[in-house]
């Protein structure tokens, strides 16, 4: 008897609702918006995609962009839907219009989540959000959030005088991450913004675009905090140990984070420097929270931790100035004049491009009578430390081996002789 009490309800509404004639017209209604949307979006969607890709400069922005172009057929669809609901409204009952107005409300609620959500780079992780964005959504469309609300908050556990259920810890996972998230794309634009500037040096640049992502963040925690109702005063013991535990284990990337900070503030590096750190020469092409990106002239990108910059001792090849002075070492024979040799060697530098002789000429001084040459020490600089120094060293070495050729001036190598005390008789080993 009770199991026909409880299924009787179920079967009137099942009877009412979806085996009524008006139901199979909504079918009919939401089939045929399907096909026109998919039919307009299919001419729409080329045009207005190659529009958008001449955008540039902002990658999140034209992801975003793109991607709304991509589903002109849902925004289409629920375009269709509303003008459905709005006819049906006037003329008919709500119980009539019920199913169109449940798929209108699901499909703008999926146009919706899936632009945004492509703004996260991970495919899998996009696709699991908009998912479970939609059908958070969802349960409340249909009207089963009743049921499925007092189930999550009856599953739940006291902490003192607090009452943790299911449903807060959902809340707040699902609202911190949601306004995480926007406050880091919010973030992002900034920062795009601020980089745009030519006000600004590229370490201040970094500095406030890190500020502004931080502030953005703790912002977002505080707010999805406060708004789930979790009453914090009661979790302060426990996070104050928490807080304890953390601080020991991230004592390196607290030690790194404050770091990056000085670094921005004392202006000792930015991104664009030419700089020596240990075995490692390259520039630096990001300031990070956690570490300095540095990229070699093999191509090989270094993640160097900002608490090395701070610890260690760094050659920073452009700090104040660009120009940087490289010796090149070189002997020539004693049969050389070395005057000459002094002016060929300086004519010969001055015509290498790289070589800056609008900041300093070049210099060749003599320095020691060799074992077996005469030693002789060139001196030039360059303003492109960042394109490499073993390679203009190297052009510098070739053009003077040429100009030394040409005039005929020999490059000794070293000899040795054999002064053997007795005598020595060689002789031929016997024919076979």
């Amino acid at each position: 008897m009770d199991f026909v009490q409880i299924f009787r309800p179920l079967e009137a509404w099942f009877r009412t609702f979806v085996l009524s004639e008006w139901t199979f017209y909504q079918l009919g209604i939401i089939a045929a918006g399907y096909i026109f949307a998919s039919l307009v979006a299919s001419i729409t969607e080329p045009a207005l995609e190659t529009r958008a890709r001449r955008i540039k400069g902002n990658p999140d922005l034209l992801r975003v962009i793109i991607a709304f172009m991509r589903r002109l057929k849902w925004l289409f669809l629920t375009i269709w839907l509303w003008l459905a609901n709005v006819v049906l409204t006037q003329s008919t009952w709500p119980s009539q219009r019920w199913l169109v107005s449940t798929a209108l409300t699901l499909a703008a609620a999926w146009f919706v989540i899936s632009v945004l959500t492509k703004i996260i780079r991970n495919q899998t992780l996009s696709r699991v959000v908009a998912v479970l964005s939609w059908g958070y959504l969802a349960v409340y469309a249909t009207g089963l959030e009743g049921p499925v609300l007092s189930t999550l908050d009856a599953a739940a556990v006291n902490l003192g005088a607090m009452r943790l259920s299911l449903l807060i810890v959902l809340k707040a996972v699902v609202l911190t991450v949601a306004l995480i998230w926007v406050a880091v794309l919010a973030g992002n634009v900034l920062s795009h913004w601020v980089q745009r500037s030519g006000d600004l040096s590229p370490s201040f640049k970094v500095l406030i675009s890190k500020l502004i992502k931080i502030v953005l963040i703790m912002v977002a925690g505080a707010i999805a905090l406060s708004a789930t109702g979790i009453d914090l005063t009661a979790l302060t013991v426990f996070s104050g140990a928490v807080g304890v535990g953390v601080g020991f284990g991230l004592q390196k990337v607290v030690s790194n984070f404050i770091s990056g900070i000085i670094i921005l503030l004392d202006k000792s590096i930015k991104p664009g420097d030419t700089i020596t750190l240990g075995d490692t020469f390259g520039s630096i092409r990001d300031l990070r929270a956690r570490f300095v990106s540095v990229i070699t002239r093999e191509g090989k990108e270094f993640l160097i931790p900002n608490e090395d910059f701070i610890s260690q001792q760094v050659v920073n090849w452009s700090f104040s100035s660009d120009y940087v002075r490289i010796d090149v070492d070189f002997g020539t024979s004693y049969d050389s004049d070395p005057h000459e040799v002094v002016r060929i060697a300086i004519e010969t530098a001055s015509a290498v491009p790289r070589v800056a002789n609008n900041y300093k000429a070049p210099v060749c001084w003599m320095t020691a009578f060799g074992a077996s040459s005469l030693d002789f020490r060139l001196r030039f600089w360059i303003s492109d430390p960042a394109n490499g120094l073993t390679n203009v060293r190297g052009q510098v070495l070739l053009a003077l081996w040429d100009a030394f050729k040409a005039a005929k001036v020999s490059i000794p190598f070293p000899h040795r002789e054999i002064i053997m005390k007795t005598p020595v008789e060689i002789q031929r080993p016997p024919r076979a």
